[in-house]
C-alpha cells in the first residue's frame, strides 16, 4: 500500500474565529499529496472558507491545480475568494453565475497582466448559500422556505462531482484538447490541435493564466446552479491527478460509508496513489447535513 504523506500543505483554510453557537450543515476535509514518485514540485493549492462573505453557513470551495510554475495558483489560493465576495455584497440579488464568470475572467486578465512568468492553472469553485425565492415578502420569510443552493464554476479538468441519492452527478467540464467542441473553439481561434494538446503543448483549453497561449487559451468558465436537498449526501473536488485514474461513481462508492470528511478525502488520495497516478494529487470532501 502506497503511504500517503500529508506533512506538505499548500492549502488556505479560511475559518472563522472564535468558538461558533451553532453547527454548520457541512463539514470538509482535504487531503493531497505531492507524488514525489513522479512530481518534484507541488503547484496544487486549495481553499476553503466558512461562513463566507459573512453568511451564516454559507461556504466557499476551490482547488487549483498550477502548471509551468505555482504563481497562477497561489494566487487563485489566496485571493479569488476575496473577489467573489466583493461582487456578490455588491448585489446579493445577482445570478451567482455571473459573478463567477466574470471573476474568473478577471482573474485570467490580472494572472496574464501582473504575475511573473508563464504558469496557469485550472480551477474548480463551489459557493454554497441560503436563498429564498423572490416572490416572498422578506417580513413573511420562515425557515423551511430557505433553499440550500449550490453554484459551482470550473475551467481546465478540475472537476466537481455530486453524490446525490447515491449516484455521481458531475457539475463541471472538463475542458480538455481532445473534446471536439473546445478543439473546434481553439482552431477557430487560430490555434492548432495537435496530439491532443493546444499547439502541441497544453493538455487543457481553458485555464486562468497561460499567457503565452493569448486567446486560444481562455478563461471563462463552465458554470452551474443546483439546489442542494436531503438526498445530496456529499461533494468531491478534486485535481486531475485523482480523476486521471478514478472514475466519478468508483470515487463517490468509495467514501459513500465514510462518514468524516477529512478520512473521506484520505481516502481518495491513497485511492488515486495505488491506481498509479503521476500527478500531484488534492482532494476536498464536503460532507452536508441531512438535516440542516
Amino acid at each position: 500500500m502506497t503511504k500517503v504523506d500529508e506533512s506538505e500543505n499548500n492549502g488556505i483554510a479560511k475559518k472563522t474565529s472564535g468558538e461558533q453557537p451553532y453547527k454548520l450543515s457541512y463539514s470538509v476535509g482535504v487531503a493531497e499529496n505531492k507524488n514525489s514518485k513522479f512530481r518534484k514540485t507541488m503547484e496544487d493549492v486549495h481553499t476553503y472558507v466558512e461562513n463566507f462573505a459573512s453568511r451564516l453557513d454559507w461556504g466557499y470551495f476551490g482547488v487549483f491545480d498550477g502548471h509551468a510554475g505555482n504563481q497562477a495558483s497561489k494566487w487563485c489560493g489566496s485571493h479569488l475568494h476575496s473577489l467573489l465576495q466583493k461582487k456578490i455584497m455588491e448585489n446579493e440579488r445577482r445570478d451567482v453565475r455571473e459573478v463567477l464568470d466574470e471573476s474568473f475572467t478577471y482573474a485570467d486578465e490580472h494572472i496574464n497582466s501582473s504575475l511573473g512568468g508563464n504558469s496557469g492553472c485550472t480551477a474548480a469553485v463551489g459557493i454554497l448559500r441560503w436563498e429564498v425565492p423572490d416572490s416572498v415578502p422578506s417580513e413573511l420569510i420562515e425557515l423551511d422556505q430557505h433553499k440550500r443552493m449550490l453554484y459551482t464554476a470550473n475551467v481546465g479538468d478540475t472537476r466537481i462531482v455530486l453524490c446525490r441519492n447515491g449516484h455521481s452527478v458531475r457539475l463541471t467540464y472538463d475542458h480538455k484538447a481532445s473534446d471536439t467542441l473546445e478543439m473546434q473553439r481553439v482552431e477557430a481561434a487560430g490555434g492548432l490541435i495537435m496530439r491532443s494538446r493546444v499547439n502541441g503543448m497544453l493538455a487543457v483549453t481553458r485555464s486562468l493564466g497561460d499567457k503565452f497561449f493569448d486567446s486560444l487559451v481562455v478563461g471563462n468558465p463552465f458554470t452551474t446552479s443546483v439546489e442542494i436537498t436531503t438526498t445530496d449526501q456529499f461533494l468531491i473536488i478534486a485535481c486531475d491527478g485523482l480523476w486521471d485514474v478514478v472514475e466519478d461513481q468508483e470515487a463517490c462508492d468509495m467514501i459513500k460509508k465514510i462518514g468524516d470528511a477529512n478520512e473521506a478525502a484520505k481516502t481518495l488520495v491513497r485511492m488515486a496513489l495505488e491506481k498509479g497516478t503521476t500527478d500531484n494529487v488534492t482532494v476536498m470532501v464536503v460532507v452536508f447535513d441531512s438535516n440542516p
